[in-house]
């Protein structure tokens, strides 16, 4: 007959095996779901590459998705499990590519720096995060195709345009308010905006001629603007 300590002893050994287990197979649920997530992500983010990719080709009209699907390398079926149709496809690649950036912009809007040193801010954050990244081919995207898809249009205005240019047309108001920038200055924010879209518009149509330096064309373009008013 056993001893009641060498009882208790292998009692507790057992308690101890079974709860390692079990924090054990937590463990593996965990970092299976975790791993479940990762692959989904990584698929959805492969999809969108491709519809970028495919809608900068063909257009959005003649892009089909299972070209997106070949593209990416997942079944057709596998598209509609992140996205409810194309127009929605292409309503996701506006938000995930653009979202962040336009968080950043308000942010800078809401700053009291002078116009000028803001200014300079915006046009490197631009040419960094626009211009020499695939946003650009988005932004092309909306030039060529929001005409005719007026629904895709009224998306992009209400998810970046508006809020760029609410954040925009805040800053040059303060600059006005501190006598920075003329009154009638903050009623047209799209003055700003101006250049960018010239050197999107340019890259894709005249730059195999004439190479612009858009860093330096919108810098001369916020000099102009801002430069010190002289007293009337």
């Amino acid at each position: 007959m056993l001893r009641p300590s060498r009882t208790r002893k292998s009692t507790t050994r057992r308690t101890g095996r079974r709860k390692r287990a079990t924090e054990a197979a937590r463990a593996a649920s965990v970092l299976s779901s975790a791993g479940r997530k990762a692959r989904s992500a990584e698929r959805r983010d492969a999809i969108l590459a491709a519809a970028l990719d495919e809608f900068s080709i063909r257009g959005f009209e003649a892009a089909r998705l299972d070209d997106v699907a070949r593209r990416a390398g997942v079944a057709k079926g596998t598209i509609y499990l992140y996205f409810r149709d194309k127009e929605s496809l292409f309503q996701e690649l506006i938000r995930a590519m653009l979202t962040p950036l336009v968080g950043t912009i308000e942010a800078l809007g809401e700053s009291d720096l002078p116009i000028a040193a803001l200014a300079d801010r915006i046009v490197d954050l631009f040419v960094r995060e626009v211009y020499e990244t695939r946003r650009k081919d988005v932004v092309r995207l909306m030039i060529s195709e929001g005409r005719r898809f007026p629904k895709l249009a009224e998306f992009y205005y209400r998810e970046v345009l508006s809020r760029i240019i609410g954040a925009v047309r805040s800053l040059l108001r303060r600059a006005a308010a501190r006598g920075e920038v003329s009154e009638g200055l903050a009623d047209f924010p799209q003055i700003i905006a101006a250049p960018g879209l010239v050197a999107i518009i340019w890259s894709g149509l005249f730059e195999r001629f004439e190479p612009l330096d858009v860093r330096k064309m919108m810098k001369t373009h916020v000099e102009l603007l801002f430069a010190p008013r002289s007293a009337p």
